[in-house]
This record gives structure tokens, C-alpha cells and sequence, in this order.
């Protein structure tokens, strides 16, 4: 991470504050409390914060926010974030703010992905959020996306695998990482092996091929689309798959995890870390084909802002495990904002034997 990503020493009051960036100070209007970490990720489809402390090997949560606000909505055809959606953005970077005042934070990263990669606005959307809500955002590459991602998950290997085919299924793009660890270190961080970025997600494949009414003939139009991106990436790295296991991160895998298992309402202390077999998998994917859009709305797991959006995240899915015909995948509710909070806390000696 550069130098102007840390924070600076120092107070600023509330009232001469320049804003809140990854280099600027957040705690401003008090005294900072060492140790308050804050990562904030806005993407395609969701705008999700989390506050949190070191505690030894890892850290605490005090603070979190998740508001689906559809930022990439619209961009495949017109190539421009709308006035719509950077006012929801808006909105729930507001809230935000407000949140990493409230704790005091003293070392932050802010970043934004896909939408602000290709919208032709992005750079007047970026200083209009600094102008309206004191975020400066970041837009982080594909390449560092995946990383982090990486960084977020890995506590989630199987500790009896060799590594894992680990994707994060976003609202306008969708990452593949290949991870393994050392046979030799075992207990060592796992490396980064091969990975590649396609320009697909849940909202761009829903807003081509439709997300309400999706019939089994669209829905494998889909699965085709995507298939295409995946397979040359599958035929170099998917190879001699003994030992792994694949390990997803997306509103995608935990939406299934939860109507897997029936919960009345999503619960993500059952949620992360859960197991699914292949078995699992198809099932639950042939019921949300079987379901209408109000159906899968009236599901509390998945509910109106992901209906139109679900099984587009099951095609990308299915595709993904047809490439790499793995037998388990292990869900995690969890990612960029774990992982950014661990490189910090790592970069600072915050955390002991990470």
C-alpha cells in the first residue's frame, strides 16, 4: 500500500475537515482511539463498510453497513452511472461517513471497483461523493480485487486441502482466483497461483439476457456466455485439481447457502464457513429456476433486490463448476473488506502471527 494511504497524525476538526480518503484523518470533531480500522467497498450492485479493531491474530467488529444500491445499473447500455443511482450511492455513503466519525477511526481504505472502472462518468461521480459525503474513493484494479479477495477468504481453505479455486461473483465483474499453499509449509499464507477478471457480473448478465423471467433456455444462454470467458483460464489452471476445492464469495453463493438450508431469514453466523456438495448445489440452482420472480422476492433469504439478480449469479456459477468440476464448495460471507482491514492491520503490526 503507498504511503499516501495511511493516515496522517493529527486531528482535524470537523468543521475544516477535506474529507474522508484513505490518507486523511476520519476521528475529526475527537480525539482518535488507536486501533480503529474502517474498509469500505463500493461496487457494481452493494456499498458495504466494516469498522473493526485488532485482537490478537485477528480483529473485532464494531461497526458495519450493507445497503444493496445498484451503482453499475444501466452502465453496459449507456456507459454512464445515472443520476438514480448516484444518489442512492449517495445516500448510503452518507451513512457511512457518519459511521467512521462515530468510531473514531484512525487508519481507513475506501474503495470502489468494476462500476468506477468503466463508467465514462466515474471520475465526476468520484468528486461529486468527495464534495457531497467527504469520501475520496479509491478505484482499485482487477488484479488487487482478486488479492484482497484472496486475503479476505483464505482463512476458509479447507486446513486439510491443498488450495483452492476461489471466485467472487460481483454486480459487474467476476474475479478467479487459483490459490494453494506450500506442501512443504503447510502453515504458511497461501499463494496466489493464477487468476483472471471478467468483465461479467450479476447485474450486467441480468440487464443482457433478463433477470425477472428467466426460462431454461435463457438461463443457459447464460451459462454459455460466461462459459466463454472462463475457459481458456479452466484449461491452464484447472488442471490436476486433487486436493481443492472450490471457494466462493458473493451475495450469489450466500443467497444459496441460505435457501440450502432454509433459514427463515438469513443468518450469516450460519452462513460463512458453510460446506455445500455438488449435489447441494444443482439442487438448490433447480429450485430457484422453478420459482417465479415474485416467489424468489418472497424468499427471505433472497428477497426483492436480488430477485431479478439471483440466477443470473447462478449461471456464472454453474459455469464456473463446469469448468472446475469440483465435488465441495465452502461459502464464505466474506471478502474485500476483510481483506483490506487484514493487509492494514498487517502493514501495521497489528496483528500477531498474520
Amino acid at each position: 500500500m503507498n504511503d499516501d494511504t495511511r493516515l496522517r497524525d493529527g486531528v482535524v476538526p470537523r468543521e475544516a475537515s477535506p474529507g474522508l480518503a484513505a490518507g486523511a484523518t476520519a476521528g475529526v470533531g475527537a480525539r482518535p482511539v488507536p486501533g480503529v480500522y474502517a474498509a469500505l467497498d463500493l461496487g457494481t450492485n452493494n456499498c458495504r463498510l466494516l469498522i473493526a479493531c485488532p485482537t490478537g491474530d485477528g480483529f473485532r467488529v464494531i461497526d458495519s453497513f450493507s445497503r444493496i444500491i445498484r451503482l453499475g445499473e444501466g452502465i453496459s447500455a449507456t456507459g454512464r452511472i445515472s443520476d438514480a443511482a448516484i444518489g442512492r450511492a449517495i445516500a448510503a455513503l452518507s451513512i457511512c461517513r457518519d459511521k467512521i466519525r462515530a468510531k473514531n477511526t484512525t487508519r481507513m481504505r475506501l474503495i470502489a471497483t468494476e462500476a468506477c472502472r468503466a463508467a465514462d462518468n466515474a471520475d465526476q461521480f468520484r468528486d461529486t461523493v468527495a464534495a457531497e459525503t467527504g469520501i475520496r474513493l479509491e478505484v482499485i484494479d482487477r488484479e488487487t480485487e482478486a488479492s484482497l479477495a484472496v486475503i479476505g477468504c483464505s482463512p476458509l481453505l479447507d486446513p486439510g486441502g491443498r488450495g483452492a479455486i476461489l471466485f467472487d461473483i460481483g454486480g459487474g465483474s467476476t474475479e478467479l482466483v487459483r490459490i494453494e499453499r506450500d506442501p512443504h509449509h503447510h502453515d504458511a499464507r497461501p499463494r496466489i497461483k493464477a487468476w483472471m477478471s471478467i468483465p461479467l457480473g450479476v447485474v450486467t448478465l441480468a440487464e443482457h439476457f433478463g433477470g425477472r423471467d428467466v426460462t431454461e433456455a435463457s438461463y443457459a444462454l447464460m451459462v454459455q456466455e460466461v462459459a466463454q470467458y472462463v475457459a481458456p483460464f479452466a484449461a491452464e489452471h484447472g488442471v490436476d485439481l486433487k486436493g481443492m476445492h472450490l471457494l466462493g464469495t458473493s451475495g450469489t453463493v450466500t443467497t444459496l447457502a441460505g435457501v440450502h438450508l432454509g433459514l427463515v431469514r438469513y443468518d450469516r453466523r450460519r452462513i460463512d464457513g458453510v460446506w455445500m456438495n455438488d449435489a447441494d448445489l444443482t439442487a438448490t440452482v433447480e429450485r430457484l429456476l422453478g420459482m417465479s420472480y415474485q416467489q424468489r422476492a418472497a424468499n427471505q433469504c433472497i428477497g426483492f433486490e436480488r430477485a431479478d439478480l439471483v440466477l443470473a449469479g447462478c449461471a456464472i456459477l454453474d459455469a464456473i463448476r463446469n469448468a472446475f468440476p469440483l465435488p465441495r464448495l465452502r461459502v464464505a460471507d466474506r471478502g474485500l473488506r476483510e481483506g483490506m482491514l487484514v493487509e492494514m492491520m498487517r502493514e501495521d503490526g497489528a496483528l500477531v502471527g498474520r
